[in-house]
């Protein structure tokens, strides 16, 4: 066998026992100069935090601006909406190309240019005068966005193993409410100064990030020799030998478009009669949403105590049911908000709930199971997107409300079968 067979197999080979398998070339790990112990410092804990939810906030500036957006360089609503699918698709794209590299080139150096050519394609957005050149922004900034789940593996090498855990919840909790409070964040901005300086302040705020992580994050060795070729293929044979791996993408892709329909086309109702809101107004709307963070501590709790599967269909039930009060949503706002709720908390349950069952699978290979994951999940969010825009445009928000339903009772669905199949194959072997 050639040694470069002997490393990719090193990297994705099965491992019934979940051990960690030597891969041949693979660099030791080294506790970082200056962390004591291997910890992480609090303060520097926030600083990643935070970083994660600026960067990934980028993806989503563009769902409150879209009526003005349109309005400004002349385009139609599908057409806008074209702006959020391709933030997706990027970003997607990222997950599967860029995150695997943390496992090649310098942990630092990779934080430090993901974030700058995230900051430089919201430049281009902004500087942009027609759509051509702020999908080119926009893609690119996709593409780059990753940067939180450079950020994750990095935080739980470093971290004391006693607080693993929590630092690695409290990054994750900077992501969630940045996809969730960038749109509040747009909305404020856009008020003041325009829709295009929304994308300014983006670019400047990840251009200041990248100037003090650079100097504060510690230096690692990276972890492989593989080649960026084998580490991509193991990617892919990760999804093609773990089973559960494929479950908990397609639960994530299908909750995560149920997801993008919703926010999609949101700004798109609640600009047009009965409500006529302004920008500002709309983005407010991702305040209700953050409030469904809670949930993310309650499926993590749930999966400590060896609940994770009761998490996840309570979260895909609440998932489907969320969609009544927002279909009801276009004429009451009590409802609409309700919704939101009902619906953000029921993502992010299944996503935990998703991710602490992944990481149980090969604990030595989290990088490249998390691209595979947040590939597909993101991949997902991308098709809502693209549905949504063409639900709305051609049968307004009870259109939206259809596809988002859709979207839930497959992904309860596909729970059911598969949690089926389980207790089948539990009885054939009792």
């Amino acid at each position: 066998m050639s040694r470069d067979a002997v490393q990719l197999r090193g990297a994705a080979a099965p491992n019934p026992g979940h051990q960690a398998v030597p891969v041949e070339g693979a660099e030791p790990k080294c506790a970082p100069a200056g962390l004591a112990g291997g910890g992480l410092s609090p303060a520097l804990v926030r600083l990643m935090a935070v970083a994660a939810g600026v960067a990934v906030a980028s993806d989503y500036y563009a769902q409150p601006l879209l009526p003005e957006l349109a309005h400004e360089i002349g385009v139609s609503v599908a057409q806008a909406g074209a702006i959020v699918t391709t933030a997706q698709l990027g970003y997607a794209l990222g997950l599967l190309l860029i995150v695997p590299l943390g496992d090649l080139i310098e942990p630092r150096r990779l934080v430090v240019g993901v974030s700058l050519l995230t900051a430089l394609g919201l430049l281009l957005t902004a500087l942009s005068p027609g759509l051509g050149g702020i999908l080119v922004g926009t893609a690119l900034a996709g593409l780059c966005s990753v940067l939180a789940q450079i950020l994750i593996p990095v935080a739980a090498t470093l971290a004391a193993p006693g607080k693993r855990g929590s630092v690695v919840g409290t990054i994750m909790s900077g992501l969630l409410l940045g996809v969730l409070l960038a749109r509040t964040a747009a909305g404020a901005l856009a008020g003041l100064g325009g829709w295009r300086t929304v994308y300014w302040a983006g670019a400047l705020a990840l251009v200041l990030l990248a100037v003090i992580l650079v100097r504060r994050l510690p230096g690692q060795r990276p972890a492989h020799r593989l080649s960026y070729p084998q580490l991509l293929a193991s990617v892919f044979v990760l999804l093609r030998e773990e089973g559960e791996l494929r479950l908990r993408a397609a639960l994530g892709a299908l909750s995560f478009a149920s997801f993008s329909v919703l926010w999609t086309s949101l700004a798109f109702m609640l600009a047009a009669p009965p409500f006529r809101f302004a920008t500002g107004t709309i983005g407010l709307f991702g305040l209700a949403g953050a409030a469904g963070v809670v949930a993310a501590s309650l499926a993590g709790r749930m999966s400590d105590r060896g609940q994770g599967k009761s998490a996840t269909r309570l979260g895909c039930l609440a998932l489907l049911l969320s969609w009544w009060p927002l279909l009801a949503g276009a004429h009451s706002l009590s409802l609409l908000i309700l919704g939101i709720l009902l619906l953000d908390m029921a993502v992010l349950m299944i996503h935990v709930s998703n991710q602490g069952a992944i990481y149980r699978i090969r604990p030595e290979a989290r990088s490249r199971l998390t691209a595979a994951y947040m590939s597909c999940y993101f991949a997902g969010g991308a098709l809502g997107s693209f549905v949504s825009a063409f639900a709305y445009s051609r049968g307004g928000w009870s259109g939206v409300a259809l596809a988002g339903a859709v979207f839930s009772v497959l992904c309860l669905l596909v729970w059911e079968l598969a949690r089926s199949a389980g207790l089948r194959q539990e009885l054939e072997a009792s």
